[in-house]
């Protein structure tokens, strides 16, 4: 355990270093957050009755999404492992006593949280003191904020064993690009980060609600927003520490299949 707490840190510590990246993705997110608000303030103001969420609950989503973009966005994946299967380097740790599997979890995770801890806090600040209709609210009570905290943690451990699948698949293929551009598609769109889920019909939520992209950036910024129910936290709890275990328990086996098939080739 202490040599991938040990690759945590090293990895939390590089990626604190790139300091001019944030400041420009903190721009960026800025500058998607006002115009995301923008668009639903306009379909808001001419039918609010057909709101799902209210505007400030929508807002407040928006901006923990902007925030903590670094935690759940599963475009944001670590080149370095992929340049790592690619080359024909995976020969080194092969060599090695680790599990890639454990390793590369502690280092996805380490680099998500280093970027996330360099962006939140300026986007968090002032996103608190914008005028009423564009502002994130406060949470609607202690205990929410605390659950809050709990699904983030569990959102960002469901994103990252996800993401493990997509370097996984890499043994098995050619190229990254092709399995990286499908999945991330995917997650984007039925984990709510282009259009939160309570969006969508009514059918079609019910199913999304189910699947694993449900129990990342959902919950925790469903949660805070307060456009969740006390029962309806209860099951999303549950499936995001059910999502973990079942994604966790099937990469480590994928993970372990392509050990034993791998071929490096070259010198």
């Amino acid at each position: 355990m202490n040599k991938y707490l040990s690759f945590f840190r090293l990895s939390f510590t590089m990626g604190l270093q790139y300091r001019a990246a944030a400041l420009a993705g903190i721009v960026t997110q800025f500058a998607w957050g006002f115009l995301e608000i923008l668009v639903f303030w306009a379909f808001y103001r001419a039918e609010p009755e057909a709101f799902p969420m209210s505007m400030s609950a929508t807002a407040s989503y928006v901006w923990m999404q902007q925030a903590f973009l670094a935690l759940f966005a599963t475009w944001m994946i670590d080149n370095d492992i992929f340049d790592t299967i690619v080359s024909g380097n995976i020969a080194y740790s092969l060599c090695r006593p680790i599990r890639i599997y454990n390793m590369w979890f502690s280092k996805s995770t380490a680099t998500r949280v280093s970027r996330a801890a360099l962006r939140c806090f300026p986007i968090l600040i002032i996103a608190a003191f914008l005028p009423e209709s564009y502002r994130m609210a406060k949470p609607a009570s202690a205990w929410h904020f605390g659950l809050f905290l709990v699904t983030l943690i569990f959102g960002l451990l469901v994103t990252v064993a996800f993401s493990m699948f997509v370097y996984v698949f890499t043994f098995f293929t050619v190229s990254p690009q092709g399995v990286r551009i499908v999945f991330t598609s995917m997650v984007e769109f039925f984990a709510g980060a282009i259009i939160p889920l309570p969006f969508f019909p009514a059918n079609w939520k019910k199913v999304l609600e189910i699947l694993p992209f449900a129990s990342m950036q959902n919950v925790a910024l469903r949660i805070y927003s307060g456009s969740m129910s006390g029962a309806e936290m209860g099951k999303a709890v549950f499936l995001q520490v059910l999502w973990l275990v079942v994604l966790i328990l099937l990469g480590r086996c994928l993970c372990r299949l392509a050990e034993k098939k791998v071929t490096i080739q070259g010198g």
